[in-house]
């Protein structure tokens, strides 16, 4: 077969995806990559040949590869994963949106155009969680104890586009991270980002089955095959936090074979695959969980919504 990587320069010297690249390469497959962050493209010819079985995106949110993949979506190409389903979560907003209106627990959340408006929040909600809606790895996530402590952070989250505000969820530090790689679900546990510790390092943990259900879900929901979810676990149960397409899947034993793989298959398939919910681990009893509530209207005044 015959792919193409988009490539942001971001991750040129990651593992993921130059493992996967050097193994489908040598598995005898022909993989071109291109570098959308550092070259000049010419969008009328980019997509034009049809000379790929499918496009694979690995770039920052945000970044150009997203509108190369989407125009050989439109042009008729396979894209991995599926274009619009990426679009879905890389703008949080509108992942809150969708993932609200079918049922996953996911916590309020308020999106603002400018961060002033951030002042309207109801102070109940404090203490909040602040981040870019186009954000990823990370970048300016802050926590925002109180109205007042808002003001000291607005002059920091100018030039930051559309933002985000979710109340805090209470949690032990560290968070849940599930990959999901061809139909099967690896957990991992590492530290939150608001809470760094480098003595915490990644690790895989088992997956249980009220978790699994749930990162289950979220890939039929948005319709991601290769995907990440962040899960914290708060007093009121298990609580999604972020969705990422194609992300680092650390700790995920021999990740780059089972990402190739997935490739592969999808490649072949045209697209997406079946919906699976297959766990590598036997998971424990599942605790109890609390169904938070469904959608809540999106509040069009006051520049304030329910969003992710």
């Amino acid at each position: 077969m015959r792919l193409c990587f988009l490539v942001e320069e971001h991750y040129r010297h990651d593992g993921m995806p130059n493992e996967v690249i050097g193994q489908l390469t040598a598995w005898g497959h022909q993989v071109d990559v291109v570098r959308p962050g550092g070259s000049l493209l010419r969008m009328s010819e980019a997509v034009g040949t049809g000379a790929h079985d499918a496009w694979v995106l690995k770039t920052v949110s945000g970044g150009p590869g997203l509108t190369l993949l989407e125009a050989a979506a439109a042009a008729g190409m396979t894209t991995v994963n599926d274009a619009r389903s990426i679009r879905g979560v890389r703008d949080k907003a509108l992942a809150a949106a969708i993932g609200r209106g079918r049922g996953l627990p996911l916590p309020t959340t308020y999106a603002v155009a400018r961060p002033e408006l951030l002042r309207e929040v109801p102070a109940a909600e404090y203490p909040l969680v602040v981040k870019p809606a186009d954000g990823s790895s990370g970048r300016a996530v802050r926590m925002v104890s109180s109205p007042e402590q808002l003001e000291t952070v607005l002059p920091l989250l100018a030039g930051e586009g559309m933002l985000i505000a979710q109340p805090y969820v209470p949690n032990s530090g560290t968070d849940i991270k599930v990959y999901g790689v061809g139909g099967e679900l690896f957990a991992t546990e590492r530290c939150s980002p608001l809470h760094p510790d480098p003595s915490v390092r990644e690790r895989r943990v088992p997956l249980s089955a009220e978790v699994a259900a749930i990162a289950a879900q979220v890939g039929a929901v948005y319709g991601l095959d290769l995907y990440g979810v962040d899960v914290l676990l708060g007093p009121d149960g298990p609580v999604v936090v972020d969705v990422n397409d194609f992300p680092s899947f650390r700790q995920v034993p021999d990740a780059a074979a089972r990402v190739a793989r997935a490739v592969l298959e999808l490649a072949r398939a045209g697209g997406r695959a079946q919906p699976q919910a297959a766990s590598p681990q036997p998971p424990p009893a599942a605790l109890p969980f609390p169904r938070l509530p469904l959608s809540i209207p999106v509040q069009a005044s006051a520049g304030a919504g329910e969003n992710i």
